[in-house]
């Protein structure tokens, strides 16, 4: 299978870091990503495609990053850097394509709604009502790769990327006030029309 994500997270380091220390490091990212994905089971088809498409590489870039000697706080300002600037950004520019069509709001919200309440990515309950619909999640998928994988810390990264993503869209506003990445009981997604 391939991993579209493994080529931003190696142009990502390269950029960054340089070609000799990016390429290491992104050669160790592809060998920590192998075996997080050889040691992962107890997962359907669908989390385990999630997991290596999205989840994992990011981990194990985090884990890469932490393990290579550049400190906490460099690992952490590059993980955000990546997280914000690649990951972040591209799926606000793609939400902001989405916008462009016709009746953007009622179609985002029937897919999200069908998609929270058929997906085994989350645990969640729905509502919705006129120009507005959420949901409340109170198991996730990305939260427990961070905490199975021993990085929780990592996880309130995942959550930022959906301020990025559902921020400054003129069609739809978005609000949380709480997230498992952040140690909330649940992450209450609120969706509204403009």
């Amino acid at each position: 299978m391939t991993i579209k994500q493994q080529r931003d997270i190696e142009e990502f380091l390269v950029e960054r870091l340089g070609c000799e220390e990016g390429a290491a490091l992104f050669a160790e990212q592809a060998r920590l990503l192998s075996e997080l994905i050889a040691g992962t089971s107890g997962k359907s088809k669908s989390q385990m495609k999630e997991l290596e498409q999205t989840i994992l590489p990011r981990v194990a870039l985090y884990k890469a990053l932490a393990a290579s000697g550049i400190g906490e706080e460099r690992t952490t300002e590059l993980m955000r850097a990546y997280m914000m600037d690649v990951v972040a950004a591209q799926k606000h520019a793609s939400t902001k394509k989405m916008e462009l069509v016709p009746g953007f709001f009622a179609i985002y919200k029937r897919v999200f709604l069908k998609v929270m309440r058929t997906s085994d990515l989350w645990e969640s309950t729905q509502t919705e009502g006129p120009g507005c619909f959420g949901a409340s999640i109170t198991k996730c998928l990305w939260h427990d790769a961070c905490v199975e994988g021993g990085c929780s810390e990592l996880c309130p990264l995942f959550c930022d990327v959906d301020d990025i993503n559902y921020g400054g869209l003129s069609k739809m506003g978005f609000s949380r006030t709480q997230t498992l990445g952040y140690g909330g009981d649940c992450c209450d997604f609120h969706f509204y029309k403009r």
